[in-house]
Formats: structure tokens, C-alpha cells, sequence
């Protein structure tokens, strides 16, 4: 009798609307300029899940389901078997949930969360960085408890989210599959350049948070610079992975060309799918996991900078504005990128024998980021200029950024 209750109340919601699935794929690599910039978005992006039809059909599909307290466990199952096949269409842990913070509500995260969770248990070992993305949802706060109707009625807006999703492109394995050898804890470089990254965040001072994190910047160059060479040396060539990071919005232009250069400054590539709310970084698995800490802990640094400059502004009579908050973001990320890039190159210079090594790797990079996003196109960032917002987001960034001096340059 469940089973048909489930069955019956699906078929009276997916009838409602014929099931559509929005493109895939996407990304921005731009370019920035003193008054906007350019982006790269991929042709295969789609719209966002949209309208979800007749509201009729749901109401009548969570009456069904309502009616019925033995259906429960049968509507979980099926929840857990659309969960399983978008692992199957590329997605993971946290691009759902960020997803469903965007399209949905608190308790229909929290409707993800428990499905995630009980999916990803029945697996002995699960991919690298799947833990931290579990462990995250941990942090997700209780919600009030509802009648079954209010229930049903946002298990079935949930469903009718998932199916709709497009297929991505795998950035690493898929829970069951055959997993490389797991690493014992975090790499002692890694842990050092976070312990860093976090006294930057805190300290109230601005020359201490620019020395924090223009070390942490030449941590991660150097350590880029000796796993390269212990590639070099390796029997078989290393090939580049991926990892999606979210750009929430908003400004969310502004935060993707941030990251684009972070990610360029330290031999990556960064491909902005805006439609989904995320960047792809592509590059070797060394480099990776230290774009992801130094874009969050800048883009952290910005934001408190740029709270700081408005309320500069606010005092001398200013009303805050979007220009001066989008000007602040785009300046400061233009002005990181020839700082980092600056320190990045400082810091290969001091091993000349290992150019070849690095440049062979991002010809590698570049080859793993053509093959994934092979019709990324151009779209130029449209935004209101405010004159005070770029110079307080570029003196932001040479607090934030690094004391090697360096011209400002594009941002690719």
C-alpha cells in the first residue's frame, strides 16, 4: 500500500509539468579592467529551476502522502535513490545543499541533509573531501517540528528539485567506485597556511593580516614549487583534478573574478558556472585544497574591509551604495591577482631548473580544463563604476594581499 501511495503521489506531482533539466557545465575566466571586466561562462549553462507548476498537483500528491504514515519509509528510499544518481551525474554533498539554499528553504536543506547522510552511510570509504563536506552539515540548526501535510509537502518540493538538476562533470570519483589509498590526516603544509589564514581574519590590524597573508601566499608557492618537483621524479605523471567551490551572491561577478586569481596565481584554472552558483578550480590535487583556504579567508578579509570603508563613507555623509560595494569587490580582486601572481613568480625564479616542470604542468592544467569546459565564451561584467569603492577595494587588497610589489595586470 506505500508503495502505491508513493507512487501515486509522484506521478500526480511530476504530471503536473513535464520534467525539464537546466544545462550543465558553465564558467567564467576573465579579464579585469579599472571599470568592469570580462568573464567567461560556459555555453551549456541553463536556467535556474524556475517554477515548479501547478500547485494544485503538489497539494493534492502531499494529501496522499499525508493520508498515510506507512509511506514514509518508501518516499525516504525513493529520496536516497535521487540522491545515489546525481553522485552518478556528477554532483556531491555540497553543491546539493547549496543548491537547495538557493532554490528552496531552511527546512527542505535540512530534508537534504538527513537523505545525505543516510545514502553516504552505507559506504565504507567515500571520496576525498566528501567528510568535510558531511561534517558541514552538522552545523545545520534544528527546525520546528510540522504537521504531516507540511511534511510531505516540502519532501515532495525537494524531489521535484532533484530530478530536475543537470548532469555536471565529475570532478573525482563516485561513492563505490575504486578510491586511491587514503591519507593519513591533513598535510602539514596545508594546516600551517589555515592556522595562518585565520589569524589574518582576526586580527584587527591590517599590517599584521597583510604579513599573515602574504606568508601564507608564499607557503603555498613554494609548496606548489617541491611537489612539482617530487613529480618530475615520480615513475608516472601526475594528471590534474577539480574541485567546485561556491560564489554565492551577492556580487557574485565580482567573487568569481576574485577566485579566478587566486586560482591563476597558483598554477590553476577557475571556470564559473554562474547559473549554479559555483567555480570549477582545475589543477594538480597540491594546489587545490590552498586556492580553496586563500579564496575563503580573502574574500572574508574583503568583506570586512570593505564594511569598514562604508562606514568611512557613512560618516562623511555618504549613503551606502551597490556601485561603491561592487566597485570595492572588483578593484580588490584585480589588485590581488598582480600581487599574488607577483609572488608566485618571485618565488619560482629562486628554482630555474623547475620552469619547465611548471610549465609543463600548466599546459597539463589547461588541457584538463579544455576537456571539461570545452565551449567556455567571454561575457563582459556589466557594473555601476563608483570612483571611492575601487580605490578603498585596491588599498584593501594591498593590506590583504602581499608586501612584493607588483603592476596591476589581467586577471585570465
Amino acid at each position: 500500500m506505500s508503495e502505491s501511495t508513493v507512487a501515486e503521489a509522484l506521478k500526480a506531482l511530476y504530471g503536473a509539468e513535464p520534467g525539464t533539466r537546466a544545462g550543465a557545465g558553465g564558467g567564467a575566466r576573465g579579464r579585469s579592467g579599472r571599470r568592469g571586466g570580462s568573464a567567461r561562462a560556459g555555453s551549456r549553462s541553463g536556467s535556474r529551476a524556475g517554477s515548479y507548476g501547478d500547485d494544485r498537483a503538489l497539494d493534492t500528491a502531499a494529501s496522499l502522502l499525508a493520508a498515510d504514515p506507512a509511506a514514509d519509509a518508501e518516499l525516504t528510499r525513493r529520496g536516497e535513490e535521487f540522491v545515489r544518481s546525481l553522485w552518478a551525474r556528477g554532483w556531491q554533498p555540497a553543491d546539493l545543499v547549496r543548491m537547495a539554499r538557493r532554490e528552496l528553504a531552511d527546512e527542505h536543506v535540512r530534508l537534504l541533509a538527513d537523505l545525505v547522510r543516510t545514502e553516504t552511510a552505507r559506504y565504507e570509504r567515500l571520496p576525498h573531501r566528501w567528510q568535510g563536506q558531511l561534517d558541514a552539515l552538522d552545523d545545520l540548526p534544528a527546525g520546528p517540528a510540522g504537521d504531516r501535510f507540511s511534511y510531505a509537502t516540502a519532501v515532495l518540493e525537494l524531489y521535484r528539485l532533484l530530478v530536475r538538476l543537470p548532469r555536471l562533470d565529475a570532478v573525482g570519483p563516485v561513492p563505490g567506485e575504486a578510491l586511491p589509498p587514503p591519507t593519513a590526516g591533513e598535510p602539514r603544509m596545508l594546516t600551517r597556511i589555515r592556522a595562518l589564514l585565520a589569524k589574518a581574519e582576526a586580527t584587527p590590524y591590517p599590517e599584521e593580516a597583510e604579513a599573515l597573508t602574504a606568508k601564507a601566499q608564499e607557503l603555498m608557492a613554494r609548496h606548489s614549487l617541491d611537489e612539482a618537483g617530487l613529480a618530475a621524479a615520480g615513475p608516472a605523471p601526475e594528471t590534474p583534478g577539480a574541485l567546485r567551490i561556491g560564489v554565492d551572491a551577492p556580487y557574485e561577478q565580482a567573487k568569481a573574478i576574485l577566485l579566478d586569481a587566486v586560482a591563476t596565481a597558483n598554477h590553476c584554472r577557475a571556470v564559473w558556472n554562474e547559473s549554479l552558483g559555483f567555480s570549477t578550480v582545475v589543477g594538480f590535487e597540491a594546489d587545490l585544497d590552498p586556492v580553496e583556504l586563500l579564496y575563503t579567508s580573502l574574500l572574508v578579509q574583503g568583506t570586512a574591509a570593505m564594511t569598514r570603508a562604508e562606514a568611512e563613507q557613512r560618516a562623511g555623509g555618504r549613503k551606502r551604495t551597490k556601485s561603491f560595494r561592487q566597485s570595492f569587490l572588483l578593484a580588490y580582486a584585480n589588485r590581488l591577482g598582480a600581487r599574488l601572481a607577483a609572488t608566485s613568480r618571485r618565488v619560482a625564479a629562486e628554482a630555474p631548473t623547475l620552469l619547465p616542470v611548471l610549465a609543463s604542468r600548466e599546459v597539463a592544467v589547461g588541457a584538463r580544463t579544455d576537456e571539461l569546459f570545452p565551449e567556455t565564451r567571454a561575457t563582459r561584467v556589466r557594473a555601476a563604476w563608483d570612483e571611492a569603492g575601487w580605490n578603498h577595494g585596491t588599498s584593501a587588497a594591498d593590506q590583504a594581499g602581499l608586501r612584493t610589489p607588483g603592476t596591476r595586470g589581467e586577471i585570465r
